[in-house]
């Protein structure tokens, strides 16, 4: 097991954890609760001047964790897997200019075609980018989704596909994330984890719960705690695995949305000392 979390220093709040607030609402609200972790959803950079952005959070001692989010490669139609390599280079480029080190994969798939041709087309999307990842020193973390999203979000549904097409593709600068919410069911999961300490290719770590009942797939996360994940456990594994870098919360949910976002926020600091 874990050992217990006593502060805040390795907490990263995703901003569209707290989705009501824009940029610099995030920014301000996250640093005043004492949490200098931050990873940016792309929504929020939508009108934002870039350098102004990077002083915004240079400004609030912020760490920027990563950008979220990259991928969707998959399509029958050549001209969206077109549109997708184009969205992603622009991400490069915004992570790059804010100073975020890794952009999270949601790698995308298309129901018209079968979940092996959207992986094939994930690799070919993720190796045409690669190049100018490696030179803006931006990591591509290839994040797993529950097998619920096969169909539209994401043909890589497990650590054992996250971790091969990881290998196959054999760069530094191509890892895997581990999200809890996709993750926490497979009986695979530690072995999977210690394999990525193994390739030191484990780049991410998103933490909340699953609530039981669960009243929607997408946008009824619980906090930490909430549901049935043990998330401490599985905490301990990626831990053991070496990774040393934030414990992200990343939380989708209607209930939290609509409640004060600064009560809120505190929640997720509780939930994180006492539940991660």
């Amino acid at each position: 097991m874990a050992t217990k979390l006593t502060d805040l220093s390795k907490l990263c709040v995703h901003t569209l954890t707290t989705k009501p607030w824009d940029l610099r609402e995030c920014v301000e609200n996250y640093n005043a609760a004492g949490i200098q972790g931050i990873t940016i959803w792309r929504n929020v950079l939508e009108n934002q001047n870039l350098i102004d952005a990077k002083k915004l959070f240079d400004d609030h001692n912020m760490e920027v964790v990563s950008i979220a989010r990259g991928g969707f490669f998959p399509s029958i139609e050549k001209s969206i897997r077109n549109k997708a390599i184009d969205d992603n280079l622009l991400a490069i480029e915004q992570a790059a200019a804010v100073g975020a080190p890794v952009i999270v994969l949601v790698c995308g798939a298309d129901g018209k075609q079968s979940l092996e041709k959207s992986r094939e087309q994930i690799k070919e999307g993720i190796i045409k980018i690669l190049p100018e990842a490696k030179a803006a020193g931006v990591k591509l973390a290839i994040e797993p989704l529950h097998p619920m999203y096969a169909g539209d979000r994401s043909a890589i549904n497990t650590m054992a596909q996250a971790n091969d097409l990881a290998e196959e593709i054999n760069s530094d600068f191509v890892g895997v994330a581990v999200d809890v919410y996709h993750l926490w069911w497979d009986d695979n999961l530690q072995q999977e984890i210690m394999r990525c300490g193994k390739n030191d290719n484990l780049f991410a770590f998103h933490v909340c719960d699953w609530n039981v009942p669960t009243t929607d797939f997408l946008n009824d996360r619980g906090l930490m705690g909430d549901g049935c994940i043990n998330v401490p456990q599985i905490r301990s594994w990626v831990e053991k695995a070496g990774f040393k870098g934030y414990n992200e919360v990343e939380i989708f949910s209607d209930k939290y949305w609509a409640m004060n976002q600064i009560e809120y926020l505190e929640k997720i600091k509780n939930a994180y000392l006492n539940c991660t």
